[in-house]
């Protein structure tokens, strides 16, 4: 004899079982505990989230400290990265902890927009850093601020519009883990990835010509773009893989996602901000000459 739920099943006019209000509360409280573990696993959320609040919490810690030194050395290259930073490391934090939001269901729109924002912002960094240490030492600082926003705003801009269209005109899950629209949504992470790549491997082949003297002589630049195309690389064959429907392309792409959320930002202040916020007089000739010599900039051979 059948039983009940198989005749409502059969049924040709199914009546649905109610929800009330307290089952669909806690399923969602159980839905939102259970992310951790259910949304891409939960070593990979502590990977992103761990690292993270550190680098936020480490800021915070020396923000005194740094507000102090930016006020008396009154750089608006400095004020103005490290404000930037303050800011696209709070929108990373929340990134990785709204890691929940990619899996669940009602929140597409919320998780595209703190993913375009988020990574425009870290895209930004980039620009910026690049834009700013390939000008050298032939504009004033004023001159090299607003140069090098109008290049990095131009840039992420062109960035934004053209994702946004991808996600909220076409509807590609760009931000989203998924094999869906390989050839569109995979082949415009390949672009992005072949344009970074490019990029700074051609300042990789300036480092190894005879244009080298027109760049930063610092050896923490020349290690941080040997790492960024390194990753960028990376990224670009997983990419491609992934476009060509391979899991282990799939699997690298997100490694690379994780080591990049996870520290890139903590990596560009050490890069950057780390010895002009640490000196105590807030001269870096010494400490720069110090690192032309040790690159070799002096030699006879040089000549």
């Amino acid at each position: 004899m059948p039983t009940l739920p198989e005749l409502a099943a059969e049924s040709p006019i199914a009546i649905p079982l109610s929800r009330t209000p307290n089952s669909i509360i806690l399923e969602e409280s159980a839905t939102h505990e259970q992310w951790p573990f259910e949304c891409h696993g939960f070593w990979h959320n502590v990977a992103l989230i761990v690292p993270s609040l550190l680098f936020v919490l480490y800021l915070a810690f020396q923000a005194k400290k740094s507000y102090a030194k930016l006020s008396n050395g009154r750089s608006y290259i400095m004020i103005s990265y490290y404000g930037t930073l303050w800011l696209v490391s709070l929108l990373n934090l929340a990134w990785c902890s709204l890691q929940g939001w990619e899996c669940s269901s009602g929140n597409e729109v919320a998780w595209n927009i703190l993913s375009l924002l988020t990574k425009s912002g870290m895209l930004f960094l980039e620009v910026s850093l690049v834009a700013f240490l390939l000008q050298g030492n032939y504009v004033s600082g004023f001159e090299a601020l607003t140069r090098t926003f109008v290049i990095s705003g131009l840039v992420v801009g062109c960035d934004i519009l053209l994702k946004a269209i991808y996600v909220f005109g076409y509807g590609v899950p760009l931000f989203i883990d998924s094999l869906e629209n390989p050839h569109l949504k995979w082949g415009l992470w390949v672009v992005h990835r072949l344009v970074l790549t490019a990029v700074y491997g051609f300042i990789l082949f300036l480092y190894h010509s005879k244009w080298r003297e027109r760049l930063p002589a610092r050896p923490a630049f020349y290690k941080y773009v040997t790492i960024m195309f390194s990753l960028n690389a990376l990224a670009l064959f997983a990419c491609a893989l992934t476009g060509r429907g391979a899991n282990f392309g799939f699997w690298l792409y997100g490694a690379t996602i994780v080591c990049y959320h996870a520290f890139y930002l903590p990596f560009i202040y050490v890069t950057f901000l780390a010895d002009f916020l640490q000196e105590e007089d807030l001269h870096l000739e010494n400490a720069y000459y110090s690192e032309m010599k040790d690159a070799g900039f002096f030699d006879a051979d040089w000549d």
